[in-house]
């Protein structure tokens, strides 16, 4: 079987120079810029170089970055610097890069972010209103694996898929956006028993379970679709969950240059989203205001 490759960096592509475009129109319509602000914690080394790589991004499309790092924190100690950046308005994007020191209650500082600039759909309130098939803003890697099956027109109705992994950050809101889209979602992780016979009669697999080339090739069923969302670094090489399944998967991302690039742009596109919103929000309180004070007199 002839294997397509979903190219994340063209989809990347793709939706950067939306972005690029959204951002200047923004900056024409209101006369002002937008503002990520990312807060990093700790010394993890994979944090820094992901911020690193989120911060080349915006100021790629044109968006300003500010960064917050600190060696060490307390849960309370960050929860009063995201709520100081709540309340500045010149900040349209709250990002916590994670994963958080152990001795932090990371839940509870991301369900601190204010609803309107929790760009990454992180805070709990996010999560429900995304399951309910709502307007929120989905958590960057799951709603960026949607963009890739939407740029290449994959139907996920009725289809059978299997997420494996179950995190908070991917497993299971990719689960609930599959279920969205009328797909039939099984969820595995380190609990579930023949995971492979799981997989085989799958439709499409998400690897979102964070071990190298754990997911073998022959689980696959023929013409399967295969989303690796993984990022493992061995022996000199980045590899994904899953090994590479050229010729049995009718369609799969590679790593890297799959879903990686396609995360950070969608995580741009939610920033000029929530950029846009807050100045309608803005506007629409200033209409009501006007018309309030036209009633009166």
């Amino acid at each position: 079987m002839k294997s397509t490759i979903l190219d994340g960096k063209l989809i990347a592509k793709n939706i950067e120079e939306n972005v690029r475009k959204r951002v200047y129109d923004y900056e024409d319509n209101y006369n002002d810029n937008i503002t990520l602000a990312t807060i990093i914690v700790g010394n993890n080394k994979p944090s820094k170089t992901y911020v690193k790589m989120k911060t080349e991004a915006c100021k790629r499309v044109g968006i300003n970055t500010r960064e917050y790092s600190f060696p060490t924190f307390t849960t309370e100690g960050l929860i009063q610097i995201i709520k100081m950046l709540n309340d500045d308005s010149s900040i349209n994007g709250i990002l916590i890069q994670h994963p958080l020191p152990e001795i932090i209650d990371e839940q509870k500082c991301f369900d601190t972010i204010a609803l309107e600039k929790d760009v990454d759909g992180l805070n709990s309130h996010s999560f429900g209103k995304m399951s309910f098939n709502e307007n929120a803003f989905g958590a960057a890697t799951p709603k960026g694996i949607i963009n890739i099956l939407d740029f290449y027109n994959i139907n996920l109705e009725g289809k059978k898929a299997c997420v494996v992994g179950r995190s908070q950050i991917l497993g299971k809101p990719i689960a609930l956006m599959l279920l969205n889209r009328n797909a039939t979602i099984t969820i595995c992780h380190s609990k579930t028993k023949d995971l492979k016979e799981e997989i085989k009669s799958s439709d499409i697999v998400i690897a979102a379970l964070g071990k190298p080339e754990y997911i073998k090739k022959e689980w696959l069923k023929e013409g399967a679709i295969l989303i690796d969302a993984g990022y493992n670094y061995v022996n000199g090489k980045s590899v994904g969950d899953a090994e590479n399944p050229e010729g049995i998967a009718s369609f799969y991302t590679p790593v890297p240059g799959g879903v990686g690039p396609v995360t950070i742009a969608t995580l741009l596109e939610n920033i000029v989203t929530a950029a846009e919103k807050q100045k309608e929000l803005i506007q629409t309180k200033e209409t009501k205001g006007k018309q309030y004070i036209k009633e009166e007199i």
